[in-house]
């Protein structure tokens, strides 16, 4: 059993390869292979696991089908993931308000 998702799917996805003893390339030769889609690289994983992209729902089903974790579970990481980036963005923008307002 997976721990309910509470961080971002960055974090699950690296945690989740690691754990298949994966490398990123692999993952993605795996992603290829079950989605009949070579469009997945390691640069693609990359940028999921360091939070510069959330992976789609198309891809998030072939993650699920890997890395052996429940497509919901995925889904509410990605959610959070995207929590996450609002409240950042939120915070550069207050703290690029005049002060004294």
């Amino acid at each position: 059993m997976h721990p309910v998702a509470e961080e971002p799917i960055s974090k699950l996805i690296r945690s989740a390869r690691v754990r298949h003893g994966l490398t990123q390339v692999a993952l993605a030769r795996q992603l290829a292979a079950v989605s009949g889609n070579a469009a997945v690289t390691r640069d693609q994983i990359t940028r999921w696991e360091r939070g510069g992209r959330v992976p789609s729902p198309y891809w998030r089903h072939w993650l699920s089908i890997v890395l052996e974790v429940p497509p919901d579970e995925l889904d509410r990481a990605a959610r959070c993931a995207r929590a996450v980036r609002l409240l950042a963005m939120d915070d550069v923008s207050r703290s690029r308000l005049p002060t004294g307002l």
